[in-house]
This record gives C-alpha cells, structure tokens and sequence, in this order.
C-alpha cells in the first residue's frame, strides 16, 4: 500500500510541475503563486487546457516512439 501511494505521489508532483510550467508560459504564475484565489475561471481553464494539450502531445510521442522501436 505504501508503494501505490509513493507512485501516486510522484504523478501528483509531475502535474504539479507542469501546471506550475503551464503558468508561466501564460503569465499567470503570480496570481497561481496566491492560491489561485486570483485566477478568474478563464485563466484556470487557460491553464487546464493547456496542460492537456501537453500530456496529449507527449502521449502521442511516446506512442511514435513505440511504432519506431517495432519496426526496427
């Protein structure tokens, strides 16, 4: 049980890293830095958003990737 909760902890850290990177990319990693008690919905969505554009591109890497490896 402790395992699973040091993998889950990992992926939580990796979200938090990307959020935080998502932020900065958009300017808003000073209203983030207050809690995000700043952000108007738009922002967060802004934010969200493009966190899933992210892990949606990386995903599709790491299944080209895949495909290479096979036909090698």
């Amino acid at each position: 049980m402790a395992r699973k909760r040091k993998v889950e902890n990992k992926k939580k850290d990796k979200l938090e890293n990307l959020k935080w990177e998502v932020a900065d990319e958009l300017e808003l990693d000073d209203d983030l830095a207050q809690g995000g008690d700043e952000l108007t919905v738009r922002e967060a969505g802004k934010i969200g958003g493009n966190m899933v554009k992210k892990l949606v591109a990386k995903g599709k890497e790491v299944i080209a990737e895949e495909e290479r490896n096979k036909q090698r």
